[in-house]
């Protein structure tokens, strides 16, 4: 593979000067995502302004047998845009253009680097907003999204990012330029979209998108509710589920996220509770129905207190914790870890009580805020990552909530992506014969080895090595 040097020299007479970043802060900068225990420094890092300039850098890659891995806001939390070989980073963020909207048609055509947060402000005088919402989406982008199929609070009722992507703009791992679906749904064919969403960015650079509209509710109630304990809340959840209520959002957060909240912003939230649950009611006027219907569900369940929103001030004010719970909790400890596990909701409770334990037994903290609606678990575990014992119970404590994940029924990942961080996980939940079917499918869209490689399947382990940000790293 070319040298540091030679490789900046070419990608800069590529591209340009401005678009091409080197050197020891680069590299400390790009060498992980949101999850930093695993990291591996990038040789360059390069600033695309458009689908042209992807494809230029992906042939150059190629022909010089550089491993390439595209990279968004960075906010991932698997390592999925680690740069697992090293090689070059293509971060897309330069790429913010939204290039068409049809109002008519509830569409919109944007560059993969536009923040999630941008598309939704783009429509907001016409009513329409883009559905998914990840809790980081005024920094996540459209491609980071599309590779780790993300989700976010909503999602329990108006579905994950594949469910709002019409049509797909890929630069292959060869350097071409491929188009899959379009303006319109229900192309004809294999459903390749499908396929690509949730990637991980192996198959190729997504660099474009046409994503579905959604027309704002015309009501919205909110509820929060706080509860003595975790069980409790949890039981709520389940509750209402079975009473056939299905709220846009139903979001969980523990004691722990409840204290740092409060400690940073005070905002009034009952403390010394075990546990509170935002649970959101949309649509018609039927929306005011539900939500008094769950909040006698929550008064059953002994809620301590049950505060509903009057208006668009005061709902703004109940999300509070839930937009701002996990930035605070760095209040609580130098470094995290956010897992992400699914179950089915009926074991919320017992296995929310077995990730409490699990930490007791390794002597961490643990933070719970999470997706409860879909069973979707976040358990965040807090530590010192200038301590070597304590990043190795991290990564021991994590596999065994995963894996309890695994024997209830659920998965090891339900929005964050396998990454570099569960790709051994992944032979625990799939037979041989199945991994094998999968890399049947990557191997029809990356053949090779250089598009972001040592991601998502077990035969793709990578020399990633554990490594604390204290400890010297090379340059």
């Amino acid at each position: 593979m070319l040298d540091e040097a030679s490789l900046v020299a070419d990608l800069s007479e590529l591209l340009s000067d401005r678009q091409v970043l080197s050197g020891a802060a680069a590299r400390r900068a790009y060498d992980c995502d949101a999850y930093t225990i695993q990291r591996r420094h990038p040789d360059v890092v390069v600033f695309p302004h458009s689908t042209e300039d992807v494809q230029n850098v992906v042939r150059f890659c190629v022909r010089n047998d550089v491993p390439f891995t595209p990279r968004g806001a960075g906010t991932g939390l698997s390592g999925g845009a680690l740069p697992a070989e090293g090689g070059v980073v293509i971060s897309l963020t330069r790429m913010r253009r939204i290039l068409e909207v049809d109002i008519e048609s509830r569409v919109m055509k944007a560059e993969a680097g536009c923040p999630n947060i941008s598309l939704t402000r783009a429509v907001a005088e016409w009513n329409l907003h883009f559905a998914p919402d990840p809790s980081s989406q005024t920094v996540c982008t459209l491609g980071g999204n599309i590779s780790e199929n993300s989700g976010g609070p909503h999602t329990l009722k108006y579905g994950v990012t594949t469910d709002h992507i019409l049509g797909i703009t890929l630069v292959d791992v060869h350097g071409e330029i491929r188009e899959f679906g379009g303006k319109v749904a229900g192309f004809p064919g294999i459903d390749l979209i499908g396929l690509i969403v949730g990637s991980e960015g192996t198959f190729g650079v997504v660099t474009e998108a046409w994503v579905r509209l959604t027309p704002n509710p015309s009501v919205i109630r909110t509820l929060l509710a706080s509860f003595r304990t975790a069980r409790a809340a949890t039981q709520t959840v389940s509750d209402i589920i079975a009473a056939g209520i299905l709220p846009a959002a139903m979001e969980f957060m523990d004691g722990s996220v409840v204290e740092a909240v409060e400690a940073a912003f005070n905002t009034g939230l009952p403390r010394n509770v075990g546990a509170l649950l935002l649970i959101e009611c949309d649509g018609d006027e039927s929306a005011i129905a539900e939500i008094e219907r769950t909040k006698q569900i929550a008064q059953r369940n002994d809620a301590l207190t049950i505060e509903v929103s009057s208006d668009e001030t005061q709902r703004a004010k109940l999300w509070t914790a839930r937009k701002k719970g996990i930035g605070a909790l760095g209040r609580l400890a130098p470094s995290m870890v956010t897992h992400d596990g699914v179950i089915p909701r009926s074991k919320l409770p017992e296995v929310l009580e077995f990730v409490y334990g699990v930490a007791a037994e390794k002597g961490l903290r643990v933070a719970n805020i999470f997706h409860a609606g879909d069973g979707n678990l976040h358990p965040i575990f807090l530590f010192d990552d200038r301590k070597p014992e304590d990043v190795v119970a991290v990564v021991e404590a994590g596999e065994r909530v995963m894996r309890r994940c695994i024997a209830e029924g659920g998965s090891v990942t339900g929005e964050h992506g396998i990454g570099v961080e569960k790709i051994d996980l992944l032979a625990e939940m799939f037979s041989p014969e199945d991994l094998s079917l999968q890399e049947d499918i990557r191997a029809v869209f990356n053949p090779g080895s250089l598009c972001n490689p040592g991601k998502v399947l077990p035969s793709q382990k990578s020399c990633v090595e554990v490594k604390l940000r204290s400890r010297p790293i090379p340059v």
